[in-house]
């Protein structure tokens, strides 16, 4: 049996990423469905802020996933420095995995407030935010996924 060479291992770790993003794309979408619909006028009650939690934190996870493990297995499976966050989402769009890198940017900056933000009045703004460009985040990962998975099959 001969021993996979350095491009074979880095396919199979591109399709275990592959793997682990579709699973994080159905939990994204499971929470964003649940919360789409709740009326944020009023307050929430702890159920919906629970919801609305869950929702962020998987959006996090997501932006995480894209950005910094599979725009950067891309790179590296198409032989490219993967340098800096910026120049890979400019890859990433000319890819056309993204409509527009400064889209991207914004999921970034929204993705660290998420991370970082402990005023309470603070999080209403971003659970707006996150219910606005949740359809981007999906739809950049479902072009993810399907180009991952054209350039890692053996």
């Amino acid at each position: 049996m001969k021993k996979p060479n350095s491009y074979q291992s880095l396919r199979l770790v591109a399709q275990e990423l592959n793997t682990a993003l579709s699973k994080s794309v159905e939990l994204f979408i499971y929470s964003y469905d649940q919360c789409r619909t709740i009326d944020m006028q009023d307050g929430l009650t702890a159920q919906q802020l629970i919801a609305f939690e869950a929702l962020t934190a998987r959006f996090a996870r997501l932006s995480d996933l894209l950005i910094q493990k599979a725009f950067r297995m891309i790179d590296q499976l198409e032989l490219e420095e993967t340098g800096s966050i910026l120049d890979r989402l400019n890859r990433a769009e000319k890819r056309r995995l993204i409509d527009d890198a400064d889209q991207m940017r914004s999921i970034r900056f929204l993705r660290n407030r998420i991370a970082h933000e402990y005023v309470s009045d603070a999080l209403h703004h971003i659970f707006t935010q996150v219910l606005h460009l949740a359809p981007v985040l999906k739809e950049t990962a479902d072009r993810t996924t399907a180009y991952l998975a054209k350039h890692t099959l053996t």
